[in-house]
């Protein structure tokens, strides 16, 4: 599927310079991502973005920089419909896992077996439920394995007025 669509992310300002990096993601891991595979974890609301970051301490978020991002990305699959679970053969208790506690013994948790085997066969990324605390049926989460400037997986940050810190030094 095609995906037309403004997503968000809510970042660490110390890594604001760098809003399209997936290098996070490949150091620690995510979700939908195995240790050393870059990932951009983007938000399909603010809330959805804000949730994402600061996973249930809404009375106290450590300060962030929320960004949006023009995203026209082919080549993804939708998690969140239940027929495309049937035909990729996953159930949404391998979405829902505690893919950290399955990781930190040592195994590879079901979402990551599955990240690897779209990715061989092409795709982008997914689209995902999220499984921030306090998200609702409605919160969505974009996940990218394959993303660029250009067409046919485009993701830019919108940044009209050059905002973002370009580098560390920048917050000076």
């Amino acid at each position: 599927m095609r995906l037309q669509a403004q997503a968000y992310r809510a970042h660490d300002p110390r890594w604001s310079f760098a809003p399209l990096s997936g290098d996070g993601a490949a150091i620690h891991g995510g979700r939908f991502n195995p240790r050393g595979v870059p990932a951009l974890y983007l938000g399909l609301s603010p809330m959805t973005a804000i949730k994402e970051a600061s996973q249930g301490l809404a009375l106290k978020i450590e300060p962030l920089v929320l960004c949006s991002y023009e995203v026209d990305c082919a080549d993804l699959v939708d998690l969140t419909d239940g027929a495309t679970l049937s035909e990729v053969q996953v159930s949404e208790g391998d979405l829902a896992c505690g893919w950290m506690l399955i990781a930190n013994a040592g195994q590879a948790p079901p979402t990551w077996s599955l990240a690897e085997r779209l990715m061989g066969e092409g795709r982008a990324g997914v689209i995902v439920p999220s499984f921030a605390p306090g998200a609702t049926p409605d919160d969505r989460n974009l996940v990218l394995w394959s993303w660029s400037a250009a067409l046919p997986h485009k993701v830019t940050v919108h940044d009209p007025s050059g905002r973002l810190p370009k580098n560390q030094l920048s917050w000076s």
